[in-house]
């Protein structure tokens, strides 16, 4: 039986193109008739996206189709005569009926078709797809993760640098999208705790179903991060039976690092149990070499650095769901991690002076971090299909403490600093979800999200300052969606209040406290065109806000060096950022091609700057500032393209054009205007090259041109990593190989003409062999519960170091 209906899809896919391709649109005639339907799950109401929908004539196979998200499905160009339909879904038993089109009858809706199960279960399908799909959707892009990005390392920071539109910096990992920083990463739909440089740290990359690029975002989604979010999605099985999956690997580098993992579930009855851990072990090698020539002064000097850290990181998802009954389903998992970095940071100063002694700084720092995440959530569905309740509480704590010794180049002990970081982060939704009609739907929820930090600073054994900072943000929003022909559209709005309060008290200083009330509204407007089912067009617009982050406004140290130390500032404003965006998707016979452009003006730009330490005249003050506004545009083209049965490739390039504004130190420590124009350029290709049935050979090649800002530019870089993966022990085992960096040509390099003339590279273990052996193991039928921002998590509407 399964088989069979493979075949079946197979066929039909194959049907369907031969009909597009073969007929034109001008050449529809008045003898030409054509069906439309939408098939649910029987059991429980649901749409079955990818059915597959087959038109024979006197047996013979003339046409066919493919359902959409929403289950909805349209054949065209179809003969007025009797005719057989067949809809076919793997692990449910096939449709069959029989119809008749005539000169009266030319359009046939079928309504709704209903798909039993299948008794029988199937046998083990595997989870993780050979490749990965770049689909865009009416309001994100979505990337789902197969095992040629798997292969690319163990973390998520690996799989991420080598996706469309996004980069990690491979110093601090903080990552960007669309060339900026200010984006938010999401865990299964819902912010964490975590910054973006931990999340894409302690992640593993065998643990992502999916990633999910969301430049513009509704009014239904938090509207922080300026350029958008980026939605890790974790796996979660919910096969019958008992099921789970392995892997192991190891990451050659300078020192070997090793990866481990294990999923399982276990569903029986009304309970579905499921399972992740995995672990991270091993040092890491960077090094980097700055340049500082202050304009005729004798204290000019070489710095160099080497950041050695050493990671033993534990996750651990565990989760279980509850079927009361087909209507009503409760839901809980936690995530669990803990991570034991120790971190060797040496830090030496070569004078040019002779005069002035050269110094060396060792500092090493340990923590047992810990981030506990717990989710309880129920869904309702109606009578009513696709009209559904959710109720999702989600509470998060983290510990990120730091105990640093420091070292002079004798190994004289000469300071040490004690920091506690705990912070906290509540979040509670309610959202309704329910179709007017056929062809429009309407969307309400409520948010409420109530989170904090405090921070405590001991220097030399004794108490030198606190900081605690916390937030109460109240939320309200609306979506309209509808479908008028050809054309869908949502509208959107999102009501927001948000209260901040912060206190800052160090010893010898009076208390400095800050508050901030804000009232304010979000739209948002999606607007999708398709006038066949070759061609997508897409409109959208939003309006976003950065707030200053936990870490931005934080006046305790975040690090410190022998001439830079890094301090927050309690005195940034929020930015607020207008971004329009337009997306053409076009399918062709080899593929799709998605090509788009977007505009953004943002007011009161956050950015980094580096200036004058009023506390400490022999370091260098790295803090944060509100630039007066700026100005981005853009292009960037992405697509899958199959070029025949042994050659497939995953492609983006975008280009990013901005206008800065702001105040800046100069050479003379005098605070001034700058304006610059800026360009910024991508472009990475992934080939899969299929051997044989189970042998893929792989080629991944980047290229990241440099960057203008207003202090700082950077130079660019370029990569070829080659790999290949093999099939295993009648294809449950699957081993890769990749090499990265094969040329060793990924280097960071930076400079500067104020407040100093400063030039500096960093390096890190970029040329490394990663090799990774999965196995999977049991058996069931896949019935993936699909639930709010839980695993599709789909729209239904439509620095320096």
């Amino acid at each position: 039986m399964k088989l069979k209906a493979i075949l079946i899809c197979i066929w039909a896919t194959f049907a369907q193109l031969q009909a597009q391709t073969s007929a034109p649109e001008s050449a529809i005639v008045l003898n030409q008739g054509n069906i439309t339907g939408k098939v649910i799950d029987k059991r429980n109401n649901e749409a079955l996206p990818y059915a597959s929908v087959t038109v024979k004539q006197d047996g013979k196979v003339i046409s066919g189709g493919i359902t959409k998200d929403n289950g909805n499905f349209t054949v065209g160009n179809l003969p007025l005569n009797t005719l057989q339909i067949e809809v076919v879904f793997m692990g449910y038993k096939k449709y069959e009926t029989t119809i008749t089109l005539n000169s009266d009858t030319r359009s046939l809706n079928l309504k709704n078709i209903l798909l039993e199960e299948e008794a029988k279960a199937l046998a083990e399908i595997s989870v993780v797809k050979e490749k990965s799909t770049i689909e865009q959707k009416i309001d994100r892009k979505v990337i789902t993760v197969g095992k040629d990005l798997i292969s690319a390392g163990a973390t998520a920071a690996d799989i991420m640098n080598n996706i469309p539109s996004v980069s990690v910096d491979q110093q601090n990992n903080t990552v960007s999208l669309r060339g900026n920083e200010n984006v938010r990463i999401f865990i299964d739909g819902k912010p964490s705790n975590l910054s973006a440089a931990q999340a894409l740290q302690q992640i593993p990359s065998t643990s992502i179903k999916q990633i999910e690029l969301i430049t513009n975002p509704s009014a239904k989604y938090n509207p922080e991060g300026m350029s958008g979010i980026i939605n890790i999605v974790l796996h979660k099985n919910s096969n019958l039976g008992f099921n789970g999956n392995i892997n192991s690997g190891v990451n050659f580098g300078i020192t070997p690092k090793f990866n481990g993992s294990i999923d399982l579930n276990y569903r029986v009855n009304k309970f579905n149990f499921y399972t992740t851990y995995s672990m991270n072990h091993g040092k890491s090698f960077n090094n980097g070499l700055i340049h500082w020539d202050k304009y005729n002064s004798t204290e000019d000097y070489d710095l160099s650095f080497d950041i050695n850290p050493f990671q033993k990181n534990h996750f651990t998802k565990l989760g279980t769901d509850f079927y009361v009954n087909d209507k009503n389903t409760l839901s809980f998992y936690t995530i669990q991690s803990f991570n034991s970095p120790v971190a060797i940071f040496k830090n030496g100063i070569n004078y040019y002076n002779p005069l002035t002694p050269d110094n060396m700084q060792i500092q090493t720092a340990t923590g047992k971090e810990k981030n506990q995440t717990y989710n309880l959530a129920y869904k309702h569905k109606f009578e009513k299909p696709e009209k559904t309740l959710d109720v999702e509480l989600n509470y998060n704590l983290t510990e990120e403490p730091e105990n640093s010794t420091f070292k002079d180049g004798n190994n004289i002990l000469f300071k040490t600093n004690n920091i506690s970081k705990d912070g906290e982060n509540f979040i509670a939704n309610i959202d309704f979800a329910s179709p007017l009609n056929e062809t429009s739907k309407i969307e309400l929820g409520l948010e409420s999200r109530i989170d904090g930090t405090r921070n405590k600073f001991n220097l030399d054994g004794n108490y030198d300052s606190d900081f605690e900072f916390n937030r109460n943000i109240q939320s309200a929003y609306g979506n309209y969606s509808s479908q008028i022909g050809k054309w869908n559209y949502q509208l959107g709005l999102r009501l927001e209040s948000y209260d901040v309060n912060g206190t800052f008290k160090k010893v010898g200083q009076n208390d400095d406290t800050f508050k901030d009330y804000i009232f304010t509204f979000y739209p948002s407007a999606f607007v999708t065109y398709s006038p066949s089912e070759k061609n997508t067009f897409n409109f959208n617009y939003s309006r976003r806000v950065d707030r200053p982050n936990m870490e931005q406004v934080n006046e305790i140290r975040q690090w410190t060096g022998l001439t830079v130390e890094q301090i927050g500032n309690s005195d940034l404003k929020p930015q607020f950022t207008n971004s329009v965006e337009a997306n053409y998707t076009r399918k062709v016979k080899i593929g799709s091609i998605t090509s788009g452009a977007f505009f953004r003006y943002i007011k009161d730009d956050i950015s980094q700057v580096l200036t004058t330490n009023p506390f400490d005249a022999n370091k260098q003050l790295l803090t944060f500032t509100n630039f007066d506004h700026n100005s981005e545009y853009g292009v960037e083209v992405s697509g899958n393209l199959d070029f025949n049965k042994w050659w497939n490739t995953n492609f983006g390039v975008d280009g990013y054009f901005k206008n800065n504004k702001g105040i800046i130190e100069d050479r003379n420590g005098n605070l001034v205007e700058k304006e610059i124009n800026a360009t910024l350029f991508n472009t990475r290709m992934n080939h899969t090259f299929k051997v044989t049935k189970d042998l893929r050979l792989i080629w991944f090649t980047m290229y990241r041109a440099g960057e203008r800002s207003l202090q700082f530019s950077n130079g660019d870089m370029w990569k070829t990593d080659l790999g290949a993966r093999i099939n295993l022990l009648s294809g449950k085992g699957t081993l890769s190989v990749r090499y990265n960096d094969i040329f060793k040509t990924m280097k960071s390099t930076f400079h500067s003409s104020d407040p100093a003339k400063i030039n500096g590279s960093f390096r890190w273990e970029s040329r490394t062999v990663n090799v990774n052996f999965s196995y999977r193991f049991g058996s069931g039928k896949n019935k993936a519960l699909d639930r709010k921002q839980r695993e599709q998590n789909d729209s239904q509407g439509g620095g320096m170091f």
